[in-house]
């Protein structure tokens, strides 16, 4: 294995599986598999980059730290030359989480300083410009994130809320030294790391201030960032002779279909809106899922009964009924309930037959990809930017995490499409 990946989550770990899957420019990609967690046993000789999926990011940053190490631990066992610490192109965080904990403490554990920070992702909208962090034409906190119900973002300036998490200063390597090319990168990067600077935040507006960023990092032990920090990666190893740059085939899984929502973005939603036109869908009150009146037994009776028409369940609300669930309730005690949930409901539809699965949300997925027990998941063809098919060797289906504010309309049907081996329209 040549490159290893840490991410905090499991949509962010299959997005970023993606972006190396499929490389950048033609140029090939490499050979990579998801990791549900920290295996037990050695990844396949053939895999280029691991992926490890870890469910770290809102829990304390002790235990995140201590999880992420441990992750490590098994990247270099694996013989990893570089590695990358996946995080949330939106940054999801507090000022007490767990980004810059983790950050450092890879760091320290390398040996390193001056790393790259950068969640960009322009393909979704998600652009860095002089340490502020936007989505499309909104700077962070007025992007609709500052209403994410644990992780609230209510300041866009990242190298500001990184210091907050961080035992030492966050420099800053701006856009004007990108615009100078992989040299003149390198050289702030390791400008900052003489001025004991640990993370660092490098702008990106588009993909070649990415690549940029990848090519200055060649030689790099660590970068951490969004999944589109890993789009120059590939071709670092292929040129050198160590990549093969080819990809698995995917055929596409028949079967039974689901799909679970547990996202309460307005993407998502608006999905859910667009599918239940043609499809039919459940909503599940919260209110009914904590008191008990609602459980998996309704859920799978209801994907159970609609086989064939692409079945949707969703618990997903407006910003304001997710607040009103969670002052009645507790935020922990509604996240955990619904999960359980979900996690539950997945583990009796796949035992029951169902073959393609889309789920939607990050804490959703991670829940799910537990619960299922997938082994080392192949990365298959890419259904919208960020969210690729995997495919379970272990439990013979093919999935698809989608991270809350991902994906395009149509999304959900466009997913059981390709899961089955078609196009997404």
């Amino acid at each position: 294995m040549l490159l290893g990946v840490i991410a905090d989550d499991f949509t962010g770990a299959s997005d970023i599986a993606n972006t190396l899957a499929k490389g950048h420019g033609g140029r090939g990609g490499l050979v990579t598999s998801q990791f549900m967690g920290v295996p037990n046993h050695n990844a396949a000789p053939e895999i280029e980059a691991g992926v490890v999926s870890l469910k770290s990011r809102s829990i304390p940053a002790r235990e995140a730290v201590e999880q992420s190490l441990a992750a490590l631990s098994w990247l270099k066992a694996q013989g990893c030359r570089q590695f990358v610490f996946k995080y949330c192109s939106t940054f999801d965080s507090t000022p007490e989480g767990n980004i810059g904990p983790v950050g450092e403490a890879l760091a320290e554990a390398l040996g390193v300083k001056g790393v790259v920070a950068c969640p960009a992702f322009p393909a979704m909208g998600r652009t860095v410009y002089q340490g502020h962090l936007f989505v499309n034409d909104r700077l962070l906190n007025e992007s609709g994130m500052q209403n994410h119900p644990l992780t609230p973002m209510t300041d866009a300036n990242i190298r500001r809320w990184l210091r907050l998490q961080t035992a030492g200063e966050v420099g800053l390597v701006s856009t004007a030294t990108l615009s100078k090319g992989a040299d003149a990168v390198r050289g702030a990067l390791q400008a900052s790391a003489a001025k004991g600077e640990t993370l660092v935040i490098v702008d990106a507006v588009g993909d070649d201030d990415l690549v940029t960023i990848g090519r200055a990092c060649m030689d790099a032990p660590l970068l951490t960032g969004g999944s589109g920090i890993a789009l120059g990666l590939p071709a670092n190893f292929i040129e050198r002779g160590l990549a093969s740059g080819r990809s698995e085939v995917f055929r596409g899984k028949q079967g039974p279909e689901a799909i679970l929502a547990g996202s309460c973005s307005g993407a998502t939603r608006g999905q859910i809106e667009v599918h239940a036109r043609h499809h039919p869908v459940l909503q599940i009150s919260v209110h009914d899922v904590i008191e008990r009146r609602t459980t998996s037994d309704d859920l799978v009776a209801f994907i159970t009964a609609n086989h064939g028409k692409a079945p949707l369940v969703y618990s997903s609300g407006t910003p304001e009924q997710v607040a009103e669930a969670q002052r009645r309730y507790g935020r922990e005690t509604v996240s955990e309930r619904l999960d359980e949930l979900f996690a539950l409901t997945a583990q009796r539809l796949v035992d029951g037959g169902v073959r393609r699965l889309v789920v939607a949300g990050g804490e959703t997925s991670g829940a799910v990809a537990q619960a299922l027990d997938l082994g080392d998941v192949i990365i298959g063809p890419e259904i919208s930017a960020g969210v690729p098919v995997l495919v379970s060797r272990r439990r013979d289906i093919a999935l698809a995490l989608k991270s809350g504010n991902f994906g395009g309309p149509s999304f959900f049907e466009d997913a059981l499409a390709v899961l089955a081996g078609g196009n997404s329209r």
